[in-house]
């Protein structure tokens, strides 16, 4: 064997060297992963999402401009949760309700 070539043992020493740097930032991963999975799961849960929301106008006093149920995919980020009868005096005041989650169906008042 020459002066240049690596033995088979000093090989195999550095496939474990390899191997076991591998090892330790897997373990690395693992323990990071675990620490982000245990801060998401200590945080509270998200409140409930509101029954009925009231969405609002821009600008100065930011009358009501029309009213959805707590579900609907259409609502901005100009909506408040509301009462059941906050929604129903809205609508019998003429606020129109969301065409997409019909809340005047929802709550039995149609126009």
């Amino acid at each position: 064997m020459s002066e240049n070539q690596l033995s088979r043992l000093e090989l195999l020493r550095f496939l474990e060297k390899v191997q076991v740097n591998d090892l330790r930032r897997t373990r690395d991963w693992i323990a990071a992963e675990e620490r982000r999975e245990a801060s998401s799961t200590a945080r509270p849960p998200a409140p409930p999402r509101p029954e009925w929301l009231v969405e609002h106008g821009i600008g100065t006093g930011r009358p009501a401009v029309r009213v959805h149920t707590g579900s609907c995919w259409d609502t901005r980020s100009r909506c408040k949760p509301a009462t059941r009868e906050a929604v129903r005096r809205a609508l019998a005041e003429g606020i129109p309700a969301c065409p997409h989650c019909r809340p005047d169906t929802a709550l039995g008042v149609l126009e």
